[in-house]
């Protein structure tokens, strides 16, 4: 692995830096899946169809923006780049802000203050950043793709992300404890799980 670099650790993304919405969105597991479950009744009321389908992601307001993560926390891991080749590697070494325990950034509001290289997302930059997992619903709704059947904004439920085996939870280290990058490569983040891949929530048996 030698030659590479140490990439950029996104965080949960915020489309205007202001973090606003972050209180409610980050709080505790009540209040999250309340704050989703405004956005889809407020998308069924005002339209057939849910405003990521019938939105680009440059017409949405900040608070659909931001329903849009699904807190997976797959962004938030560092990456690596090889200087020569531009060949991209995924870790499981979680950026400092990321919790281990939950898989949430632990200060969503000033991430961009206390890690300065952590990405802002924006529609103009999101089409030209590899490291954006294929879950993804920026990358998605930008690729003009539907959102999966796990994600908050269609199951109402964010615990949906940890059950579809999309949630980085649990199997991620801190920088802290990690020691070098290279020993950490994995491929996972750069994968689709093969039950998030289903059209519909698998049975509970």
């Amino acid at each position: 692995m030698a030659g590479k670099q140490s990439g950029k650790a996104a965080r949960a993304p915020g489309r205007d830096g202001t973090g606003r919405g972050a209180d409610a969105k980050n709080g505790a597991g009540g209040g999250l899946r309340g704050w989703w479950r405004k956005l889809i009744v407020a998308a069924g009321k005002a339209e057939t169809k849910p405003f990521w389908r019938r939105k680009t992601l440059a017409q949405m307001t900040t608070e659909e923006w931001e329903s849009l993560c699904d807190g997976c926390g797959r962004c938030c891991l560092h990456k690596l780049r090889d200087a020569a080749t531009r060949k991209l590697d995924f870790t499981n070494v979680a950026c400092q802000l990321l919790s281990t325990r939950t898989g949430r950034c632990r200060d969503y509001a000033n991430r961009f203050a206390k890690v300065p290289d952590c990405v802002q997302l924006s529609p103009r930059n999101v089409p030209k950043l590899d490291w954006l997992p294929p879950t993804c619903a920026y990358r998605l709704v930008s690729e003009g793709k539907d959102l999966y059947w796990w994600h908050p904004l269609v199951s109402g439920d964010p615990e949906t992300v940890f059950a579809a085996g999309v949630s980085v939870r649990g199997r991620i280290v801190s920088e802290r404890r990690a020691g070098p990058l290279e020993h950490h490569v994995i491929s996972w983040p750069a994968e689709i799980p093969k039950t998030a891949r289903r059209s519909a929530r698998p049975r509970q048996e």
